[in-house]
């Protein structure tokens, strides 16, 4: 919860780096019951409405309509990877979870992106509702920003490098099956071992 917080103070990491999609996805695999949904949720909640009144603070329009919008579509997608998160065990293999840390990386940018390009809260003219739009969103984007093909690589490292840090320290920090097993075993002296029935014979 911390890197995640930490990692959402604007400027403390390159765009689209983030801990973000790794963490609503390791949520799914390790979180029990209600807890993988509403606490990445709400985490992610509280964050974005304090990230929206710090640009708000610096005259950015952030409650339009499209954006809010935009908005959701995150949200819709978070919901996507936390239930993918679902279809692994906690006891899968490390190269089985972080390949689908990764995959939730690769959802979110392309999601996110189409959803840029289909509502385009902030109104870019390169986004035009073509073929040739939908892809400028995905791999060139706009005129003053750094193309989106780079935001994907820093999305993507982004995913791999934080669930295996997630997962990493999730595996080193469980109980190992011999220590599970020692948790159910009886302490010896314990309980007062109880004699043996004489046998009926003996009673006669």
């Amino acid at each position: 919860m911390i890197v995640l917080a930490l990692s959402r103070i604007p400027g403390m990491l390159p765009l689209n780096f983030s801990a973000v999609y790794a963490f609503v996805f390791c949520a799914g695999v390790f979180f029990v019951g209600s807890m993988a949904w509403w606490l990445p949720l709400a985490t992610m909640l509280v964050t974005d409405v304090a990230l929206n009144f710090y640009y708000q603070s610096l005259g950015h329009e952030v409650w339009t309509f499209g954006k809010i919008i935009y908005l959701l579509c995150n949200y819709t997608v978070y919901v996507l990877i936390i239930w993918m998160g679902k279809r692994f065990k906690p006891q899968s293999s490390f190269l089985s979870l972080l390949g689908g840390g990764l995959l939730g990386a690769l959802l979110f940018y392309i999601i996110t992106n189409t959803a840029s390009w289909f509502f385009n809260p902030f109104g870019n003219p390169e986004y035009t509702k073509t073929l040739a739009g939908w892809l400028t969103a995905l791999f060139t984007g706009t005129k003053g920003w750094p193309q989106t093909w780079e935001f994907f690589r820093n999305t993507f490292l982004s995913g791999g490098l934080f669930t295996a840090l997630f997962v990493g320290a999730m595996k080193l920090t469980a109980e190992s099956p011999q220590e599970k097993e020692a948790g159910v075993r009886e302490p010896e002296g314990g309980e007062e071992s109880q004699p043996e029935a004489e046998p009926e014979e003996a009673k006669a």
